[in-house]
């Protein structure tokens, strides 16, 4: 399963942000921004909001993933 709170960071060290730059665009604290990479799983609305911020489409490789799991099982 993918661990978005990785890929979030990978893709903000990738493009060389910091998570100042992040939080400011989220209108949240650094300690927010931590906290949703530490995780593996986060809302969808906030996940919504860092894809158009990062200008990555998580919900594609959510759904990749998803569509994988899926044909393994037919």
């Amino acid at each position: 399963m993918i661990n978005i709170g990785q890929n979030i960071k990978e893709e903000l060290a990738r493009q060389e942000r910091t998570v100042s730059w992040l939080a400011k665009k989220l209108g949240c604290t650094r300690a927010v921004v931590y906290r949703i990479m530490g995780k593996n799983s986060i809302d969808t609305a906030m996940l919504s909001r860092i894809s158009i911020v990062l200008e990555r489409s998580f919900f594609i490789e959510l759904s990749d993933e998803m569509g994988m799991r899926l044909n393994k099982r037919a």
